[in-house]
């Protein structure tokens, strides 16, 4: 599958310390998206962050935290996503913690998945 044009955006900020069960929440969410068929999708460690408890959270030795930032990034067609987002709000309620979800229209210029075979 190609994408070009037109797509969007998925932002999930979470905790590091959000749980699935005994899966973090990161890895639930990024292995439902590829079983999804949704193009991709990152997850990237914040070094500095905070949210709605307003608590700074850090990767400095002295103050280290064991709940960093994460932010796991979708890419894909509006339309795939829009479905996606119907199982992540049924993540979340499972996990039952909280978090932030953006949604943004962006414009691929360049995405052609690994020739395989």
């Amino acid at each position: 599958m190609e994408i070009s044009g037109q797509a969007v955006l998925l932002r999930v900020f979470i905790g590091e310390s959000d749980k699935l069960g005994h899966l973090p929440l990161y890895e639930a969410i990024v292995r439902e998206a590829r079983d999804a068929g949704l193009a991709g999708a990152t997850v990237l460690k914040g070094v500095l962050g905070y949210g709605a408890t307003a608590r700074i959270r850090t990767t400095k030795i002295l103050d280290l935290s064991a709940d960093l930032s994460l932010v796991v990034e979708i890419v894909d067609e509006e339309s795939k996503v829009a479905k996606f987002r119907r199982r992540l709000s049924e993540l979340f309620e499972e996990a039952n913690c909280g978090g932030l979800v953006t949604l943004e229209n962006i414009r691929v210029v360049h995405y052609v998945p690994e020739k395989t075979g």
